[in-house]
């Protein structure tokens, strides 16, 4: 089969299409047939071994797809061959035309979504899901502002957010991601690159601020998150690209929480509930993943300059 493969560390160049021998199905596995695959930040993290946390080499990237079933394994009771999948996590790696995967990694894929669609779920939904409700503990009639809310992990969470009765303010740099922002379900939108744009926060908020604020780039947001949220507020650090100085002051004063997340601290129990909430999201359509680019598999570098582009707007995917 086709995959790309990293065998040195280093810049999307290092992601090369081989010929690999296919996976088979252990005790417990699945086999699946890739149809879409979802390219994410976090994969040009492990892809340049930053924060030394890389993958043993050489291995191929990537932890969401979509797909059909090819074949299971022996005690395999969940799946069958020919069911539609979506896959969150692999044994072999997602960036190829097969996919191996424990059980517990494919998840049923309605009939209303597309593969491609699939493909955008595992790790933008599950991320906005665990924070916005597990860290983050975002109720209904409580208000919370998404920053960068055109990628994938934004998307996700304002859909999630609208879907649990909260109000959802979001932030985009260009026009195109605001009229997609509020397209998605926002209930107001700020340019996070205009003067000011907090101040209209603020007086969204009835000068209360916001009751929990997702954080993609918290290098450049994290103090001033501190000044806007509300009496008790819990700030959720999803993306982070650089050090912060903060004055802790800010969070005394409103007895705010800084909370770090990232989806692979959450428990099996966590996991089970959260991928429970988004097939259901996808059955009853309050969870739409917006597509922005499909290349072809070949194309695994540009996507991965792509998915760090300033500005993207929602999920890049390769087609096998």
């Amino acid at each position: 089969m086709k995959a790309i493969r990293v065998s040195e560390y280093g810049g999307p160049a290092v992601l090369r299409l081989e010929e690999v021998p296919a996976p088979q199905p252990g005790p417990g596995q699945v086999l699946v047939r890739n149809h879409a695959v979802g390219v994410n930040p976090v994969d040009t993290y492990l892809r340049s071994n930053t924060d030394n946390r890389g993958p043993k080499l050489p291995y191929t990237p990537g932890s969401d797809s979509a797909g059909v079933v090819e074949a299971v394994g022996t005690g395999v009771t969940a799946v069958k061959a020919g069911e539609r999948v979506y896959v969150g996590g692999t044994l072999s790696g997602a960036y190829a035309e097969l996919a191996l995967c424990d059980q517990g990694q494919v998840h049923p894929l309605p009939a209303n979504v597309s593969f491609a669609q699939g493909a955008a779920l595992n790790v933008p939904y599950a991320t906005a899901y665990h924070a916005l409700f597990n860290r983050g503990h975002g109720q209904a009639g409580e208000t919370v502002l998404v920053h960068g809310a055109s990628g994938g992990v934004g998307i996700g969470a304002v859909q999630l957010a609208r879907a649990r009765g909260l109000t959802v303010i979001g932030t985009a740099g260009t026009e195109r991601g605001r009229r997609l922002v509020l397209a998605e379900g926002a209930h107001h939108v700020l340019d996070h690159g205009a003067p000011g744009y907090l101040d209209e926060l603020m007086k969204l908020t009835g000068g209360q601020g916001v009751d929990v604020a997702l954080e993609m780039l918290a290098n450049v947001n994290l103090q001033k998150d501190l000044g806007i949220v509300a009496m008790r507020g819990r700030i959720v650090v999803i993306g982070n690209r650089g050090m912060v100085e903060i004055n802790a002051r800010l969070a005394m004063n409103r007895d705010a929480t800084i909370l770090g997340m990232a989806l692979y601290h959450a428990t099996p129990a966590q996991l089970a509930g959260i991928h429970a909430a988004l097939v259901e999201g996808l059955r009853n359509g309050t969870l739409r993943p917006v597509i922005g680019q499909e290349l072809p598999l070949g194309q695994a570098p540009r996507a991965h300059e792509a998915v760090m582009a300033p500005g993207h707007h929602g999920k890049i995917v390769l087609v096998p």
